[in-house]
């Protein structure tokens, strides 16, 4: 998983062992109980960083009581390493803040 603009396969992507994520055709999604407005535009803020240090931009719904996320790679019509990395940091985020992937979101 090192080349940024390889696209990985199905099996690639469930060995990254991404708690809380789907796999959805060729995105990346998940989502997350915020319980509190404030906390979700908390953690959507920190995922803005996030993606704007990374250069690599999801999708983000915020919405009471939750944040729904989708990640893919645009420019290469599917899931990189990019993804994957920015999963782990999107969960790094969520732990920091107590919060946990919405029931119904598998690894």
């Amino acid at each position: 998983m090192s080349d940024p603009k390889q696209k990985l396969t199905p099996s690639e992507i469930a060995e990254a062992g991404l708690t809380g994520w789907n796999l959805v055709e060729e995105t990346l999604t998940a989502r997350f109980a915020t319980k509190r407005f404030t906390t979700g535009l908390e953690f959507v803020n920190r995922i803005g960083a996030s993606a704007e240090e990374a250069d690599h931009h999801p999708d983000l719904t915020l919405t009471y009581p939750e944040v729904a996320v989708t990640l893919s790679s645009h420019d290469v019509g599917g899931i990189t390493s990019r993804d994957i990395d920015l999963a782990r940091t999107i969960s790094d985020h969520a732990a920091g803040l107590g919060v946990s992937p919405r029931d119904g979101n598998r690894s």
